[in-house]
């Protein structure tokens, strides 16, 4: 077996043809985005890049033929802020041979140990965690939303097997858009709304600056308490994030709370974009577009993917989450098209927001689980740290 790094476009196009190979005949997996893929290790696109490195490999057989493929990744910003100095592990697919396997997991360990690091996470992103983070173990009889990683069962046998061990978990949850909620959100809702100073509204299209800028404000106040490793979001990156989702949101489903007109509280709701990017086979270029639009047109969408949503400390126990909640229920009882949302990426850290999502009738319907793997014999290994009793419910 040879291992080859990526390095031009023929081999950057093989790292994006590889997993058309591996889940050929899996109806339920829909194809990552190429673009969205190449983005990862584009300099010029990954602010990743300022202060971290990047690189992949390809496995191919005695016969030349591809059989695996990997990232390993070193983001100095995080890296130093774990016991042990970490990188990262991710983009892994390959056939069920622990062999092969092995040596793409290897070849990840040594370049991160020349760079210092002592631990890999993986499966995981040089970049956002919303996107391309965790290796899937339960849900498989499900289509995956919109950048959720998905991956056969046999991988999680390759990555125990190698030493990874379950750092934490991740779930998704789905909910009929519906579905009785407790009559306890209304009371709350209109107890928030009668309180002098409340107000919600979704998003503007037109005053796009202005709600990145009170994303940005309501994000760092509540990630900061939340997590321990937090880097705080910059005002470019925030605006940058909005702008980028601006030719595919709805509006009505981005969801912002105000008191006396301080930003905080936000739900961040988008159309669930694989139930069009499936039929696009990861590829959105002029052909592609056409039938993204054709089968938006048709009205393919029906499904709300639940991105996110965070209140600031000093305004948990208030009811801003019943806001916020209620306020997207009323928009979507209006307009009678969405008929079900999913809700993503909650850690088992956080079981306060465990306990909202399911309190509210959802459903698990995929579990994730993000390894690490310890390089030292004997080094101590410990779970991600519990979410505090008092932090604020952020996924």
């Amino acid at each position: 077996m040879e291992v080859i790094e990526v390095k031009d476009k023929k081999t950057a196009g093989e790292f994006l043809h590889l997993p058309r190979l591996i889940y050929a005949d899996d109806p339920n997996w829909i194809s990552h985005l190429d673009q969205d893929v190449e983005a990862v290790f584009d300099p010029d696109k990954n602010p990743r890049f300022r202060n971290g490195e990047a690189t992949r490999w390809l496995l191919k057989n005695h016969q030349g033929e591809l059989i695996g493929r990997v990232a390993a990744f070193v983001n100095k910003d995080l890296a130093y802020t774990f016991k042990q100095p970490t990188g990262g592990m991710g983009f892994f697919e390959c056939i069920n041979n622990r062999e092969a396997a092995f040596l793409l997991f290897d070849t990840c360990k040594a370049w991160l140990e020349e760079r210092g690091m002592e631990a890999m996470d993986g499966p995981v992103n040089f970049g956002e965690k919303e996107r391309f983070w965790g290796l899937l173990v339960e849900g498989h009889g499900h289509r995956p939303p919109y950048l959720m990683n998905y991956h056969p069962p046999y991988y999680k046998e390759l990555l125990e097997a190698y030493g990874f061990q379950n750092y934490y978990e991740q779930y998704v949850y789905h909910s009929p858009t519906d579905v009785s909620l407790p009559p306890v959100l209304e009371k709350a809702h209109q107890r928030l709304i009668r309180t002098q100073g409340y107000h919600f509204e979704h998003l503007q299209s037109g005053s796009l600056e202005k709600y990145a800028r009170d994303f940005m404000t309501i994000y760092n106040k509540a990630w900061r308490k939340a997590h321990k490793n937090f880097k705080e979001m910059t005002v470019e990156e925030a605006i940058q994030s909005f702008k980028e989702m601006r030719s595919v949101i709805d509006e009505e489903l981005i969801i912002f709370g105000y008191h006396r007109g301080e930003p905080v509280a936000f739900f961040i709701g988008m159309p669930e974009l694989n139930e069009l990017f499936r039929f696009v086979d990861g590829k959105l270029n002029t052909p592609g577009k056409i039938k993204f639009l054709y089968h938006r047109w048709r009205g393919r969408c029906r499904t709300i993917y639940g991105m996110v949503f965070g209140v600031v400390p000093e305004y948990q126990h208030r009811g801003l989450e019943s806001g916020l909640i209620m306020t997207l229920r009323e928009i979507v009882s209006r307009r009678n098209f969405y008929k079900s949302i999913i809700i993503t990426w909650i850690g088992d850290f956080n079981p306060k927001m465990i306990k909202i999502v399911e309190f509210l009738g959802a459903k698990k319907l995929f579990t994730l689980v993000t390894y690490r793997k310890l390089f030292k014999e004997g080094a101590s290994f410990e779970r991600h740290p519990m979410v505090g009793a008092g932090a604020p419910p952020v996924g």
